[in-house]
């Protein structure tokens, strides 16, 4: 038809190419614009005809993708142009795969099939194609794909695709041929293949579901393991993946040559002294001499190297290595050569991505401003700090050169929902039943300011708390938090019980004085009530014994916290610390200093074992001072997950038989060591064995002495961080309260 069209434009033209142009129509014509159209045949009123500019304005209405057909009419010199438009698609379905919504639109972007663009039969097809390309990568095998078209008026149409599914894949055997050193569970950890699993359906368990799109990267996924383990000569082919179709289950094939194990024998780096100390680099690194090679740590030491140069401002330092392997002896030797560069500057921070958060919440989480000498640390750190936030699911911060020594610094950030509403639960054996709930939104209005409703619940304790976190008042170094709270807890002992109800509320304001480091004042007013039941009636009017009290506490309480762990969650380098003093006294009932300071370590020791293994201590003292009066309920109590392991909460205190009354516990001191190891990388879950020890008593930390041992597993799990406690108290004497289980959840080490 565009042929026809043309020659016939030509025959008009070359007929009438004396005529004078008097007037010109267009019809049908809703795609573009008269003014576009006007541009694009090159003809206006009072000119001649001209077969060759009107063959090619003709030629150019066709590349536009809008037409159908043209026609070119002259009437005495009136010309009429006549366009016959291709439909629009008005509306897409895609029938019998996906279902949610979000998935539907973002493959109709793939497809390039959606509402508002032209319809050709090849671009429909095109998106057939896309569909079946998906479903291939998923596993499914001999699907089909079926397309209806349906004209819902002269311009517009609605495309139908039915699929259906085929059949899907299962892989029932995976071969690893040739692998003598590593095997299919170290495979397992890194390939999107795997064969499939007893209890396949279980968080974690692998399905066996063949990923087609992902088989051509399994193999550089196996050779780059061998790399990391050693193996600089291991080879590992495309794998083979053998289907039978009756049974629809296949085996996997990798043939593997792994050849000899590398040690680093030297490592050398040439960098410009006057901007980092070599030494002071070749002490840091990750390859260490004498241990096996891993290219991944030669690659993150490249990374630590320029991150380290970068500092200094030289933005655009280049960092390259040369690795020479001596097959003789098999070990190899590092090279690393450093170009600096210019040093560079910051010209501009833009912003990009949010809908939500404001501007200037972001802004004042980004350790780099226009002006600024340029810091790879600084980048870093603005990043974390950025996903510290909770705001967003991904934070990027491009660099754009825009001179030598002058760069742009583009923040991209997706959003996420910043609220959550969280419930959980579990069971231990002197909490028994426990529940936690909370709804919270981190950053209210994409303002950055948190508020939280938290209640945890259990047969001998309940907390219910409302608070308001500012990161930054009125976009300053300053923060700020406010809470209210009642708690109500249950102590049992053998001839009595004592429930202690607090109500009350804190607020304080904290300043961050070095990175990572804050201070800060907390004050506190609780009302309390201490509820005696004597077993024994005749006590619960003795003042020998325990009896009824309330009073008041209002403290302050000056504090500094540093933290600068890897990970919120798993760190596996850093500490963290936090110190305390509480004054009570101002105002109210209560009088007395209290004292509490703690310290995490931790520290990855795959350098030494080459496994993913992290040891963690954990230090804690409180001490307890009166200063004119110190009420039961403020004992320190030592028991529990959270400081002694293997015994019940509260199992050491003021707890004589007799429930006469005895000094408050003034002194506590726990450690805790634990090596802890992977367990399954996929679901997030590691175990670990401890060790742990406590000391507490009335003047001195002398006066009960306890340890215990045993191991944990614990999952960071949609809910929060959860551990599963069996422990074993070591030395424990007749009438301690001990407890070999306990469940933990919200709380990591």
């Amino acid at each position: 038809m565009k042929n026809k069209a043309v020659l016939f434009s030509l025959a008009c033209a070359t007929a009438l190419c004396a005529n004078t142009i008097k007037s010109i129509e267009y019809k049908n014509l809703n795609k573009i614009s008269p003014k576009i159209v006007n541009e694009t045949l090159g003809f206006k009123t009072g000119d001649k005809l001209d077969n060759e500019k009107l063959n090619n304005a003709i030629k150019k209405f066709y590349d536009f993708g809008y037409f159908d057909d043209i026609i070119v009419l002259n009437n005495n010199g009136n010309i009429e142009l006549v366009f016959k438009e291709k439909p629009s698609i008005a509306k897409v379905e895609i029938k019998g795969y996906k279902t949610r919504e979000e998935e539907i639109e973002t493959m109709k972007d793939f497809m390039k099939v959606k509402k508002g663009v032209m319809y050709t039969p090849q671009r429909v097809e095109d998106g057939k194609k896309v569909i079946l390309d998906l479903l291939e990568s998923e596993g499914y095998i001999n699907s089909v794909v079926e397309i209806e078209t349906e004209k819902l008026n002269e311009n517009s149409l609605k495309v139908t695709y039915n699929v259906n599914k085929g059949d899907e894949i299962i892989i029932k055997k995976a071969n690893y041929y040739g692998a003598d050193k590593l095997d299919g569970d170290d495979f397992e950890e890194v390939t999107a293949n795997n064969e499939k699993e007893f209890a396949s359906w279980w968080f974690g368990q692998n399905s066996g579901e063949v990923k087609v799109d992902e088989l051509k990267y399994d193999s550089r996924r196996i050779n780059e393991l061998y790399f990391e383990n050693g193996y600089l000569d291991a080879q590992v082919k495309k794998p083979y993946l053998n289907i039978d179709f009756a049974s629809n289950q296949a085996n996997l094939d990798f043939f593997i040559s792994e050849g000899q194990k590398y040690t680093t024998n030297d490592i050398k780096i040439y960098v410009d002294s006057t901007i980092v100390d070599p030494k002071y680099l070749l002490e840091n690194l990750d390859l260490i001499i004498g241990n096996t090679f891993n290219i991944k740590r030669l690659r993150a030491d490249q990374e630590y190297i320029r991150t380290q140069v970068a500092n200094q401002g030289y933005g655009f330092a280049q960092v390259k290595f040369d690795i020479k392997k001596n097959t003789e002896d098999s070990t190899v030797d590092v090279v690393f050569n450093v170009i600096p560069g210019e040093k560079v500057y910051i010209n501009d921070v833009k912003i990009s991505g949010n809908t939500r958060t404001l501007d200037r919440v972001i802004r004042r989480n980004v350790y780099l401003a226009p002006g600024d000498l340029y810091s790879a640390t600084d980048l870093k750190d603005s990043i974390s700090k950025l996903r510290r936030t909770r705001s967003f699911d991904d934070v990027k911060i491009e660099e754009k050169r825009v001179s030598e020594n002058k760069i742009d610094l583009l923040v991209k950030v997706v959003e996420t929902s910043t609220g959550s509403l969280i419930l959980g639960g579990g069971y231990g054996s002197y909490d028994k039943l426990m529940i936690n709930a909370s709804v919270s939104d981190s950053s209210i209005f994409g303002s950055g300011i948190g508020v939280g409703v938290n209640a945890d619940l259990s047969a001998t304790r309940s907390k219910f708390s409302f608070n308001v976190k500012n990161p930054a008042i009125n976009d300053s170094e300053y923060n700020g938090e406010f809470e209210i709270h009642n708690s109500e807890d249950e102590i049992t002992r053998d001839t009595y019980d004592l429930d202690k109800n607090s109500l009350g509320f804190s607020v304080s304001v904290g300043k961050e004085i070095i990175r990572d480091m804050y201070v800060g004042l907390r004050y506190r007013l609780d009302s309390i009530e201490e509820d005696y039941q004597y077993k024994d009636a005749s006590k619960n009017n003795n003042s020998k014994y325990y009896q009824d009290a309330e009073y008041i506490t209002s403290s302050i309480t000056p504090y500094l916290n540093f933290d600068n762990t890897d990970d919120f969650y798993v760190p596996r380098e850093g500490y963290k610390m936090s110190s305390s003093l509480e004054f009570a006294g101002v105002g109210g009932d209560s009088q007395y200093l209290k004292s509490t300071t703690s310290f995490k370590y931790f520290q990855s020791i795959e350098d030494l074992t080459e496994l993913d293994w992290i040891f963690r201590f954990k230090t804690q003292m409180k001490v307890l001072g009166d200063l004119g009066q110190l009420n039961p309920g403020d004992s320190l109590y030592m028991g529990g997950p959270r400081s002694l392991r293997g015994y019940k909460s509260y199992a050491f205190g003021p707890s004589n038989e007799e429930g006469i009354k005895e000094p408050p516990y003034k002194r506590l001191w726990t450690n805790s060591l634990e090596l802890n190891f992977p367990l399954s990388k996929s679901a997030k879950m590691r175990w670990g064995v401890f060790y742990d020890y406590g000391m507490t008593g009335v003047d001195d930390f002398s006066d009960v002495k306890r340890s215990s041992t045993g191991a944990l597993l614990e999952w960071i799990s949609p809910v929060g961080p959860l551990q599963l406690i069996f422990a074993q108290p070591l030395d424990d004497e007749a009438g301690d309260e001990t407890s070999s289980f306990e469940f933990s959840l919200g709380a990591s080490f």
